[in-house]
């Protein structure tokens, strides 16, 4: 759409259009967390796909650059909700010991899209124009939207089913919207290890847009990239290595679980958290791997990003689980509220800031700093090595009690 010549496009506009949709979806992330704790996870995600479906197949009927920036701004407003309320089927309908590869499935969707919607959005535009390129996916996303409001259940016991874990009666003083949500908030607030959490997710979202944003430019301008398409190219592997990573690390995670069950100290979140460690601390070593690549050795290249999408999407997906596993269910929606928050104020972060790096102190400056958020997050994450699920918590208030 942006590269018709025919809407007239300037560089300006369509860095306002880019712009708005990051900015809009973090704060939709938050409040879309807030309301999970007082609504229907299965309507929020139902209702919201089809709402950024109708606002999708709504940009082929407009035209304008005012137009179309308001209209991504709201399609990445609608869009924040989807997240949270997946959190909360995902810790519903799954057990700790499977929950991470399910997560895991779930967080590749975003890798998947990344690298599918070009090749389809960029099919319909070639051949029926941009206006079908937008309107088709739309299409699709309102089926798949009344589909998921007919056939999901909120929770196991809504199908007949038991619950996948037993954890604490809500209180009848908590059944009404307003409490629900005021006690949620008040719940993942006053968390100390959720805020450690969402620290470290703002230095992961840091890294991870700092590769998507920058990594074209640093092979046009320092690796010998003969043109912006062929560093595109290059640069896909860091989808394609996180859909692996992100995937790998859920399974991984689960097996720790599973080895640990025998063991009663075991924190199970820690178990997770561990494997956040380790992508990280490969992160930092592919990192300076990456600066060290001969300009010019596209393949060599290619595998090397593929490699540090594959470290940086682990913890990106495994941080959300690890943040949904350390409060009771019910507050899982606002733990991934605040949890977006956070990390989308690091994925702007790599914007401004890194580029005034970068212009400042060259490469080297940008690589200091992403090297930097990694060991930042590192640090963070210590006190949370060992940490004990919200479940194991209650089991164990209870047997001290007994």
């Amino acid at each position: 759409m942006v590269q018709d010549p025919l809407l007239g496009l300037t560089k300006t506009d369509i860095g306002a259009m880019i712009s708005a949709f990051p900015a809009a979806y973090g704060l939709s992330k938050f409040l879309g967390g807030m309301l999970g704790a007082a609504f229907s996870p299965r309507f929020m995600l139902a209702l919201g796909l089809v709402a950024t479906s109708v606002i999708n197949v709504a940009f082929g009927f407009t035209a304008g650059v005012a137009w179309w920036t308001a209209l991504w701004a709201l399609n990445g407003g609608i869009q924040g909700i989807g997240a949270p309320a997946c959190a909360m089927l995902l810790t519903r309908w799954f057990a700790a010991r499977e929950r991470g590869t399910y997560w895991g499935l779930w967080n590749i969707s975003t890798n998947l899209g990344g690298f599918l919607s070009p090749l389809v959005v960029g099919y319909l535009a070639n051949h029926y124009g941009w206006k079908w390129g937008m309107m088709v996916p739309g299409m699709f996303g309102l089926g798949a939207g009344l589909l998921l409001l007919a056939a999901l259940a909120d929770k196991p016991e809504d199908a007949g089913y038991p619950p996948v874990e037993a954890v604490k009666a809500q209180k009848p003083s908590e059944s009404s919207a307003a409490a629900a949500l005021g006690n949620s908030m008040k719940e993942v607030l006053t968390s100390w290890r959720t805020w450690l959490l969402a620290i470290t997710y703002f230095f992961v979202y840091l890294v991870r847009q700092g590769c998507t944003s920058w990594l074209i430019f640093y092979l046009l301008e320092a690796k010998g990239a003969p043109n912006a398409a062929a560093a595109a190219i290059t640069v896909s592997g860091l989808e394609l290595g996180g859909l692996l990573g992100g995937t790998l690390s859920g399974v991984l995670s689960d097996a720790a679980i599973k080895a640990a069950k025998s063991d009663p100290k075991a924190g199970l979140v820690g178990r997770r958290v561990q494997i956040v460690m380790t992508y990280t601390l490969l992160c930092i070593g592919v990192l300076l791997v990456l600066k060290a690549v001969p300009a010019g050795a596209a393949s060599v290249q290619w595998l090397v990003i593929a490699a540090l999408g594959f470290t940086i999407y682990g913890p990106q997906m495994l941080i959300g689980l690890c943040g949904a596993e350390l409060i009771s269910p019910k507050s899982v929606g606002a733990s991934q509220g605040i949890l977006g928050l956070i990390s989308y104020m690091g994925a702007a972060g790599a914007g401004i800031p890194l580029s005034y790096l970068q212009v400042k102190y060259g490469w080297n400056g940008y690589f200091v700093a992403m090297i930097g958020a990694c060991i930042i997050s590192l640090l963070l994450l210590l006190p949370l090595a060992n940490a004990h699920s919200y479940v194991q918590r209650e089991r164990a208030a209870k047997l001290a009690q007994a």
